[in-house]
């Protein structure tokens, strides 16, 4: 995760890094069941959803709402949300009966990048772009997203 920047003084940049670190370790967990045999995966999973669903809402309601409109990274924006969908999709269609565990593993891996690319791309870059006046706006909807 960045260390480096100081975006994670920012209030809601912070609080994102941290849920980041907790998908990451989730994401782990799921990696080392399916790697063991599966057995404790759907579980495992679960787990990763459950964090993974209000973050996407926190990012894609807020700080993405502002990034979109100031516009100097709306194009990354776009492909991040892209990844989301892409990531979401895969992770969220595991058939328990039969599940496709590489393309589980294969999606992690995207979530690994994608994080990332976040933590050393987008986040420095927000807190370059935006206003102060936009951060005072994301603050109370990122609160009710979560």
């Amino acid at each position: 995760m960045c260390n480096y920047c100081g975006c994670r003084e920012f209030p809601l940049i912070g609080r994102l890094s941290a849920e980041h670190e907790a998908i990451a370790n989730a994401a782990g967990r799921l990696r080392d069941a399916v790697r063991a045999g599966g057995a404790d995966a759907p579980a495992a999973l679960d787990a990763l959803l459950a964090l993974l669903g209000p973050h996407t809402a926190t990012e894609e309601e807020g700080l993405f709402v502002e990034l979109r409109e100031e516009g100097s990274l709306a194009d990354a924006v776009e492909k991040l949300c892209a990844e989301h969908e892409d990531i979401h999709g895969v992770l969220g269609a595991v058939d328990r009966t039969t599940p496709d565990w590489p393309a589980v593993l294969a999606a992690l891996e995207r979530l690994h990048r994608h994080i990332d690319n976040e933590e050393h791309g987008l986040f420095p870059a927000a807190v370059i772009a935006l206003p102060i006046p936009a951060w005072d706006r994301i603050t109370p909807a990122a609160g009710a997203a979560r």
